[in-house]
């Protein structure tokens, strides 16, 4: 709460329990009021004693809660194609190596987002990206990763750039080349490497098509050597770096991460109380992505307890992928990341919104109802956080706003 109150805001929304989330907890304000002024908050508290604001703008809701906006922290929403085809071929017994020597999997991904233009990626994104602005995502994360070449890598992050300008959300870009190995430099993974650092970061960096670089270090990927000279060039030209790590195994790719003082590190399976233990001291974030998790049949879980241990914040995303998590849903991910991980509810809504935001280095300005934060936030006809969580499938009523303003609907 501000101690000096402004004399005057745009706007003042009133009428219902503030889910503030500030330290990662509800810290609840009941019959709570939200003053806005150019889209940001300029001032919280109770509606008891809220400044008269005479000239502002007035919202008044019938109860409810009301939430920060959602982060999507790990998402790979561009893409050509999709493997719904192939996911039924699983199911039907036909096993994931049968399917990659065919020419599926990750290379038929490739291949359709290499054979894409802008545009058609685009309108594929755009299908996948608004069902999660209508469950009240108001900032997402979307990684490049599946063009594997300058040139098509490139043309992703171009289409990430223009989804933040065509839609009411924030977009954060992420390069992720070193996602897997093309199939062009078979046997040759050191040579790629040599390709994202010298070539193709150095024009990521200067065209500003990126706000972080992101690798995969697991054995069917990338070792830590390699992705240790990733994250070196990463520095060099400015980006912060994150990383897909202990999915499959333990390489102790969370460890890397935080000596390199990483955003996050994501997926997180395989880590150890050790890796638990570098990630608090670099303040790295753990993101725990349930949905890749979910589909495949995983029975590893991340090291939560560790995590609490050691006071690692812990994010939640969709990891929404053609192959691993067609997941479109964050309030989804809300109930996986409970009943799979056993979070709290509240350790749950945390993950989607303040270490959410702290994941992609946006904690001074998203993620909690506080002045001087953006003004996103979601009005919910509910009677408690957990009923967020709770619901399963469908898509509840909410008032979505976004820097100040009443969002539009979005239908998936």
């Amino acid at each position: 709460m501000s101690s000096e109150p402004p004399s005057h805001c745009d706007s003042v929304w009133r009428g219902a329990t503030l889910v503030t989330m500030k330290d990662g907890h509800y810290n609840l304000i009941e019959n709570g009021a939200i003053a806005v002024t150019g889209g940001k908050i300029v001032w919280t508290g109770s509606a008891a004693d809220c400044p008269a604001f005479s000239d502002a703008k007035q919202h008044d809701f019938d109860g409810g809660i009301i939430t920060p906006g959602f982060v999507d922290c790990h998402t790979h929403l561009v893409f050509g194609g999709d493997r719904s085809a192939e996911f039924e071929q699983r199911l039907n017994g036909v096993s994931y190596a049968q399917i990659a020597a065919a020419g599926g999997g990750i290379l038929s991904t490739v291949n359709a987002t290499r054979d894409a233009t802008e545009d058609e990626l685009l309108a594929q994104a755009l299908f996948r990206l608004k069902p999660l602005l209508a469950e009240g995502v108001t900032c997402v994360e979307i990684k490049s990763g599946y063009g594997l070449s300058v040139e098509s890598e490139l043309k992703m992050l171009r289409v990430i750039r223009r989804l933040g300008v065509i839609l009411p959300v924030e977009v954060k870009s992420t390069c992720l080349a070193a996602h897997a190995l093309p199939p062009e430099f078979k046997g040759r993974a050191d040579e790629y490497i040599d390709l994202i650092c010298d070539t193709l970061l150095p024009v990521v960096a200067s065209e500003n098509l990126a706000d972080a670089v992101d690798a995969f270090c697991e054995h069917l990927a990338f070792s830590p050597d390699q992705v240790e000279r990733v994250f070196t060039a990463a520095a060099a030209l400015g980006l912060p770096v994150k990383l897909h790590a202990e999915q499959l195994s333990s390489l102790h790719g969370s460890a890397l991460a935080a000596r390199h003082h990483a955003l996050s590190a994501d997926h997180l399976e395989y880590a150890t109380e050790d890796d638990a233990k570098a990630m608090a001291a670099s303040g790295t974030v753990a993101v725990l992505l349930p949905g890749a998790y979910y589909l495949l049949r995983e029975t590893q879980c991340p090291p939560v307890a560790h995590f609490r241990q050691h006071n690692v914040p812990m994010a939640l995303a969709s990891d929404a992928n053609p192959g691993t998590s067609p997941a479109l849903s964050v309030r989804l991910m809300l109930n996986m990341g409970c009943t799979l991980f056993r979070l709290t509810p509240e350790e749950a809504l945390a993950g989607i919104t303040c270490h959410g935001a702290r994941a992609l280095g946006l904690q001074e300005t998203h993620g909690t109802l506080e002045t001087g934060k953006v003004a996103d936030f979601i009005h919910w006809p509910l009677s408690r956080p957990a009923e967020l969580v709770y619901w399963l499938g469908g898509q509840l009523p909410c008032t979505i706003v976004y820097r100040g303003e009443i969002r539009g609907e979005f239908r998936s």
